[in-house]
């Protein structure tokens, strides 16, 4: 009884943070990028914050990029160049 009380906390938990660690994706063509803040505008005005692990080194304005971000933020979790 102990190891399947077990098991279904141990399901329970991984359920919840698949749940919370949503993440949405986008496309569009930059404005500018500011390494030392680590900002992305977009030219639809939108402003983006990238995460420490993603390198905006590559990228310019002009580059349609395609985004992964967390969720219900700003945050930018990985971007990659697209044809336009």
């Amino acid at each position: 009884m102990k190891k399947f009380v077990t098991a279904i906390l141990a399901g329970v938990a991984m359920t919840a943070t698949a749940f919370a660690s949503f993440a949405g994706e986008g496309e569009g063509v930059i404005a500018s990028v500011d390494a030392e803040t680590r900002t992305i505008v977009l030219q639809d005005g939108s402003t983006w914050t990238a995460a420490d692990d993603v390198d905006l080194a590559a990228l310019a304005p002009g580059d349609a990029i395609k985004v992964v971000y967390e969720d219900g933020t700003t945050m930018l979790t990985s971007v990659e160049k697209t044809a336009m």
